[in-house]
């Protein structure tokens, strides 16, 4: 394996991060780089911090998508999905469309150009911790062929998006990247994802303004605090690293303990992170 020192470097590699611009994702950006990384970041807004190159795209558009796959073009050596939005927008197939059918569109073409000891991690969450209930909705969206069958199911399906649509598209993520871990562990390409519990981001404000000031602070935080960007970002590039080379179709909750209170019968509040 090498160094144990050197099991976290990203010298040589070439990675691409969604969400570049504002939390988790810029600060995954800025670790990457730390690390030696060659960072391509792409986000509907322009990224404040230093890339080596970024391209603007929208999640929901395919043809958006299709135009930031080409002119990232290859090489890629690492993905990290992080761009997302929450509930809070008030449009639940959006929502879906961003966080899950425009991941796995624009996933699916990286990857295609992807070789052995490459790495793909998602950004799930909190909210997607009771997927296990739920597979039957999931089971139904990852049926669907491209973005606009996708669309065309939750129209089809009201209720499975009758909650706002987050939860369904982070539970799709973590199935997604299950589901994925044995044909890509063919090619030698490790997937996985986390699953974010209460973290101080920009989606933070969209739930407030949605839903109130105090909205977040029924979710138990066994730490006591909500969780800083930068420590989910540490946990991807984790994941991401050579530091992590048996880690495989994973989801990994980075929660300050909510799940294991939960299932230890100490917690029973859920909510959306």
């Amino acid at each position: 394996m090498g160094r144990t020192d050197q099991l976290w470097r990203y010298d040589g590699r070439r990675v691409v991060v969604t969400g570049c611009s504002s939390g988790i994702g810029a600060c995954v950006a800025e670790q990457v780089r730390e690390l030696g990384g060659t960072v391509i970041g792409l986000d509907l807004a322009e990224p404040s911090g230093e890339l080596d190159g970024f391209h603007r795209v929208d999640m929901a558009d395919a043809d958006s998508i299709d135009r930031a796959v080409a002119a990232i073009g290859g090489p890629v050596d690492a993905l990290f999905n992080v761009a997302g939005v929450s509930s809070g927008i008030g449009d639940p197939l959006k929502v879906v469309t961003i966080n899950f059918l425009g991941l796995r569109r624009f996933t699916e073409a990286l990857a295609a150009g992807m070789g052995p000891d490459s790495t793909i991690v998602s950004v799930s969450s909190l909210a997607a911790s009771g997927y296990l209930e739920h597979r039957e909705q999931s089971d139904g969206l990852l049926a669907t062929t491209d973005m606009a069958d996708g669309i065309a199911w939750c129209t089809s399906n009201p209720e499975a998006i009758a909650d706002g649509g987050y939860r369904l598209s982070k539970e799709a993520i973590i199935y997604y990247t299950m589901r994925n871990a044995v044909p890509l562990g063919a090619r030698g390409i490790r997937i996985n994802c986390t699953g974010p519990g209460v973290t101080e981001t920009p989606i933070l404000d969209q739930l407030r303004s949605a839903y109130g000031a105090q909205y977040l602070d029924t979710i138990p935080k066994p730490l006591g605090r909500v969780c800083e960007p930068a420590e989910q970002a540490a946990v991807l590039v984790f994941l991401n690293s050579r530091a992590a080379s048996y880690v495989h179709g994973q989801v990994l909750w980075v929660d300050g303990g909510n799940v294991a209170a939960r299932i230890a019968g100490t917690s029973t509040t859920e909510g959306e992170a």
